[in-house]
């Protein structure tokens, strides 16, 4: 039952952490100049990135100059718990990539180091693109 309870809090914790930042973001106007105006199109891997619980490495896939999707090669899978934080923030990591165009997402509280090796992982990838 404890068990549960932490999982739930984490859940919690996670939707209300990446609804604050959503808010947070669409009300901040955006830079292009973080934004590189085109990649060489390709399929590049990132670099593996610890995330403490776990490794994260992401696959960026140019299409036309611009990410059109990125894939997780490896996440936190260690536990149930790292597995459950990791299914929640994914997508969101790889939406704002694509929205950005960069790797300069938020970190997203409650999963700081899945987020920061993500940007690890993907600022890599797109080096070599």
């Amino acid at each position: 039952m404890k068990k549960v309870v932490v999982v739930v809090g984490i859940v919690v914790v996670l939707v209300v952490g990446i609804l604050v930042l959503h808010r947070a973001k669409s009300n901040t106007p955006h830079s292009s100049s973080s934004s590189r105006s085109s990649y060489k199109n390709g399929v590049y891997d990132g670099s593996v990135a610890n995330a403490y619980y776990g490794n994260v490495q992401v696959q960026a896939d140019i299409q036309s100059g611009k990410i059109v999707s990125v894939k997780f090669l490896q996440y936190p899978n260690l536990d149930q718990t790292s597995i459950l934080i990791a299914q929640q923030v994914m997508p969101y990591l790889q939406k704002e990539a694509i929205k950005s165009q960069n790797a300069n997402v938020n970190v997203i509280s409650g999963a700081t180091y899945t987020s920061q090796a993500f940007i690890q992982s993907l600022t890599a990838a797109l080096q070599k693109a």
